[in-house]
């Protein structure tokens, strides 16, 4: 595979969405538009680590529904402090406070009263806010970077296959994805060779080519997702990790 110019990673780090909000501490347009593409990028997480805590998949939901809401309904960010670093330290730290805060209101509106709080402070990446009085909290905490992990791959390999249509390498992009996914259970490089017309030799290359530039494309996503470009060495070996 000829790796153009079009397919190959940037030398640095652009800046990345969670910088534009941790710069604008929320209050601009641009970090708004930047905190809601992130929400939406990675509300998987949020959904696995409620859904572990909330027996009733409806309910975790429309309980998921009302966490973002609540998040992206705040005037400005004022918890988010860059040394936190990492948006998901962020969000689950948030999101712990968010069904602790649930849980106090429920066991309120059962004794009469009181309205619910509304706290959002994540904590920090070495304590990520209010532990869950659970005795199971390590699995959904697992479970939330096991699927953080799987999202990151995705939206990579969703980007890495925009490249290679906009390069018109679609086909071929196709037909050497299994190398990148594990499928290749019941397929040969000569398979894909014969497939996108080219030796075995070639398709060696196309493949390391592809998984080189697979893991550049997964550390541009990581990127976004972090305030300082020296954690995502850290940040890969982590989520890589969720996933072993």
């Amino acid at each position: 595979m000829d790796t153009s110019e079009s397919l190959r990673a940037p030398a640095a780090f652009v800046t990345t969405q969670w910088t534009r909000v941790l710069e604008a501490r929320g209050h601009s347009p641009e970090a708004q538009a930047a905190l809601s593409d992130l929400c939406a990028a990675y509300y998987a997480p949020v959904f696995a680590f409620i859904r572990h805590n909330t027996p009733d998949q409806d309910a975790a939901r429309d309980l998921t529904q009302e966490f973002f809401a609540r998040l992206l309904s705040r005037q400005s960010l004022g918890a988010a402090d860059p040394e936190r670093g990492r948006f998901r330290s962020y969000l689950l730290g948030a999101v712990k406070h968010f069904l602790a805060d649930m849980r106090a209101r429920e066991h309120r509106l059962k004794r009469g009263g009181g309205q619910p709080v509304e706290c959002l402070d994540p904590g920090t990446d070495t304590s990520p806010g209010m532990q869950l009085p659970d005795a199971n909290a390590p699995g959904p905490d697992r479970e939330f970077d096991r699927k953080w992990a799987l999202t990151v791959l995705d939206r990579a390999l969703a980007a890495l296959a925009a490249e290679h249509r906009a390069a018109g390498k679609e086909k071929q992009f196709d037909a050497l994805k299994p190398w990148l996914t594990g499928d290749t259970e019941i397929l040969s490089q000569a398979d894909a060779a014969r497939q996108i017309g080219l030796n075995e030799s070639a398709v060696k290359v196309a493949i390391h080519r592809l998984r080189r530039r697979f893991r550049e494309a997964i550390k541009a996503e990581i990127g976004q997702t972090l305030s300082d470009h020296s954690q995502v060495k850290d940040e890969l070996d982590q989520l890589l990790a969720a996933l072993s």
